[in-house]
């Protein structure tokens, strides 16, 4: 029964270098050991195109946690850290927010945050966001990207992806990439 078992997915990392913010994640789905789908989208832009998000976890949850993020950029103005607090604050206090199940990794041209359930609001000292099954990968992969090479921050995302499929089995190479 789907109900019943895990559901393990994805890898999402985004990274901001240069003034530029690229965030991208894999499109794979599992359930136990069965990949159900291959081309889900786990980031987007928000808030007028001036905000990228992406989710680990459930899909139903990421979605209202999603529409809960807009409204606290539009309630602060696109103020990016107070809006992350806000969520969380609400996240971890609402009888309703608290039962969902996702992260949230969120960031402009100039702040990067993972947001989680239980009122965390972690702004990485490199500007490095990672969250799913593949994170850990994706940031080792793009650390060093970061440190031994020029390339873009979209570059980087990309191959830091990429790396995590190799290693991920929760984690496939249908890569969707958004940019500021």
């Amino acid at each position: 029964m789907l109900s019943k078992k895990k559901i393990i997915s994805t890898t999402v990392i985004g990274l901001i270098r240069n003034g530029k913010a690229a965030m991208g994640s894999d499109g794979q789905v599992t359930v136990s050991d069965t990949v159900l789908k291959h081309n889900t989208r786990k980031v987007r832009k928000i808030y007028n195109g001036n905000v990228l998000a992406g989710f680990a976890g459930s899909t139903a949850d990421a979605l209202t946690l999603f529409e809960k993020f807009e409204a606290k950029l539009e309630e602060y103005k696109g103020n990016l850290p107070r809006a992350s607090v806000e969520l969380a604050k609400d996240w971890r206090t609402d009888r309703y927010l608290r039962r969902l199940e996702a992260l949230l990794a969120v960031m402009d041209s100039r702040n990067a945050f993972i947001i989680s359930g239980n009122g965390d609001v972690i702004e990485p000292d490199d500007g490095i966001v990672a969250i799913g099954s593949g994170g850990s990968y994706a940031v080792a992969t793009a650390r060093m990207l970061v440190k031994f090479t020029q390339l873009g921050s979209a570059e980087i995302v990309r191959e830091s992806l990429t790396t995590a499929a190799e290693i991920c089995i929760y984690t496939n190479n249908n890569i969707v990439i958004e940019e500021l």
